[in-house]
């Protein structure tokens, strides 16, 4: 989220104080994330301690703390866990949010600076160390399992729909519909192709690992030293390894495109066999869940102030070279002769 909520500091500083024991002496907002439905803040405590407070206003999964919890305590080091309040619990209720406290990590996500050849070596390692992590029963349960399901594309199907035949007085509302109107038969192209790979993933029964489900560039920070963190746990799931290996290679913010990446990843992941079906659905299926997610927010409200233009300008970029079309439509090319077009692609 790009601007301050209607929060009054002093509300978070009692929070914070009720709910932790701890006193703040500064709050700062920070306009950063792609999570419309989060706001973020750096917090400076009495003794000079410095957190990093999260809020969520939109349906809160506690495994989004748990699951980093678990993996903290098994010795995963680039995990940053969050902070239990007074009572032992992992997060607070702050009004109309779910707030969760971290230890402050200073530095920058991936998309701000380029990771070195020993980062993408340890990003490697730290990711297999997530998968192949042996999930409690007691987790396990309460852990999303991957069920395909045809929610996005259905969404998207929805708003061709909309954007064909409604009429939009908001600019950013008119210009998102004018693209997808333009670009409607690829769009429907890329539902398709999602919905045809689902099939046949579902019907290969892949083996599920932990994943962190949203592993691209912004969730990876890298602190003043150069060591690695993965953040932003909002959605951990129990899928095939490519949901989360789908995005070395795969173009999200035009970065992580190269093939030198990917081998230095896998050197630290370690070798294994990658299912073409699994990395390419994951690679289709996330374009349509961010047509979805962001068109609905831009054609189907007035909310969102700045990031309503910052969707509009993810989504043209999407079609950019070296972005995730692009890169989605390469691992056609490594697909069974079964699953490659004939879906006619415009």
């Amino acid at each position: 989220m790009h601007e301050k909520i209607d929060l009054q500091d002093a509300i978070i500083t009692d929070f914070l104080q009720d709910q932790y024991g701890l006193q703040a002496v500064e709050i700062a907002f920070l306009p950063k994330g792609g999570d419309i439905n989060a706001a973020v803040y750096r917090v400076i405590m009495e003794d000079e301690g410095r957190y990093f407070l999260k809020l969520l206003r939109s349906v809160f999964d506690e495994t989004s703390v748990t699951v980093p919890r678990f993996l903290c305590d098994r010795g995963i080091r680039q995990i940053i866990a969050p902070i239990a309040t007074i009572s032992h619990q992992l997060w607070a209720q702050l009004e109309d949010f779910i707030a969760v406290l971290y230890p402050l990590v200073e530095g920058h996500n991936a998309f701000e600076i380029t990771l070195t050849e020993h980062q993408w070596v340890n990003f490697g390692a730290a990711l297999r160390g997530i998968h192949t992590a042996v999930v409690p029963p007691e987790l396990n349960s309460r852990v999303q399992h991957e069920t395909y399901s045809p929610q996005w594309r259905e969404r998207v199907k929805m708003l061709l729909g909309r954007a064909k035949k409604d009429a939009f007085d908001d600019p950013v509302a008119a210009q998102w519909a004018g693209l997808m109107a333009v670009k409607a038969d690829e769009i429907l192209y890329l539902v398709q192709k999602a919905e045809q790979l689902s099939s046949t993933l579902q019907a290969q029964n892949p083996e599920f690992v932990l994943c962190h489900s949203d592993i691209h560039a912004g969730n990876l920070l890298i602190d003043t030293i150069g060591s690695l963190y993965i953040v932003d746990w909002d959605h951990p799931i129990l899928a095939p390894k490519e949901r989360d290996l789908m995005f070395v290679g795969g173009g999200i913010g035009s970065i992580w495109y190269r093939p030198q990446e990917e081998v230095l990843f896998y050197e630290g992941y370690g070798r294994t066999e990658i299912n073409p079906v699994a990395l390419s659905y994951y690679r289709f299926e996330r374009i349509v869940q961010d047509i979805a997610e962001w068109g609905e927010q831009v054609l189907l409200t007035d909310e969102g102030g700045k990031d309503r233009v910052r969707a509009l300008h993810g989504f043209v970029r999407w079609f950019s070279p070296h972005d995730v079309v692009e890169m989605a439509y390469k691992t056609e090319s490594t697909l069974p002769p079964e699953l490659k077009p004939p879906i006619t692609r415009m």
